[in-house]
């Protein structure tokens, strides 16, 4: 991503909103046997169409259904916790959880703190507006308007992002307005408190699709981010999990996740 800032590096330059990333150096023959072991996964639920709470109350998302795969082929019992954005990192982080998914961005400052799985996905940054927005097309438009606001989770891409790419650098810029969850920020914007939510290309369109006609986004890309699941430092099962990701790349498992999840469920909607 093209930040001035060294919060993070990303990956650039892609010419579409969503791509597999083949996971390295594992092959299918490699992936083991974990005989049953028990893993908790911890996730927000709060980032459709990756995870989230469906009209019947069910959990489901893409993520859902690539852990359910890796749990099948790597013979491993996984139950599922609840955990804010803001809490999962140092708790994955502490050993509370075994996996942490929610579209995390694989970021150098939190490999300080996580071990990263390989990329199992790349998206790009983008505009989530109302559908009758007309103030601004894209960021230097915002930018440009000192009365629009923009929703943001603290500690998250999107708020690095607006903070050094849409606006001055200032992490305390007052145009920034803070929420506990992506959702609380999307619900602002459609209640008209803030203007702008930057979001990846996985969420923006599932979130346009689902509202109805009352969003839309707007204005160029602004880079890529590669998502990736997380776990403790130094944890065993990244190269168990790495090694099913490869397989599930090589076999095109990872490619009808993306086909049911970015095209087969939109249209649906």
């Amino acid at each position: 991503m093209r930040l001035a800032s060294s919060f993070f590096r990303l990956a650039g330059g892609l010419a579409t909103v969503l791509l597999p990333v083949l996971a390295g150096g594992a092959m299918a023959s490699e992936v083991p046997d974990l005989k049953g072991r028990e893993v908790v996964v911890v996730t927000e639920n709060a980032y459709p169409p990756l995870q989230f709470m469906d009209k019947t109350g069910q959990a489901v998302g893409w993520e859902y259904d690539a852990m359910a795969e890796i749990a099948k082929r790597l013979n491993i019992k996984v139950t599922y916790q609840n955990s804010s954005w803001d809490a999962m990192i140092p708790a994955v982080s502490a050993g509370e959880y075994d996996i942490g998914m929610t579209g995390i961005t694989i970021r150098d400052d939190r490999k300080d703190k996580v071990d990263f799985s390989e990329p199992y996905m790349r998206s790009e940054m983008i505009m989530l507006v109302r559908a009758d927005e007309t103030r601004f097309e894209d960021a230097k438009g915002f930018a440009a308007n000192p009365d629009l606001l923009m929703a943001a989770q603290p500690g998250t891409t999107p708020f690095y992002v607006g903070v050094y790419e849409v606006l001055d650098g200032n992490e305390a810029n007052p145009r920034i307005k803070k929420f506990e969850t992506f959702g609380a920020g999307v619900a602002a914007l459609r209640a008209g408190d803030v203007d702008l939510v930057l979001t990846d290309g996985t969420a923006g369109p599932g979130y346009v699709s689902t509202s109805n006609g009352t969003l839309k986004i707007v204005g160029e890309k602004l880079g890529t981010e590669d998502f990736g699941f997380i776990f403790k430092k130094g944890s065993d099962l990244v190269t168990p999990v790495n090694a099913a990701i490869a397989a599930m790349q090589a076999d095109g498992t990872i490619a009808a996740l993306d086909k049911k999840w970015f095209l087969d469920y939109k249209m649906g909607q």
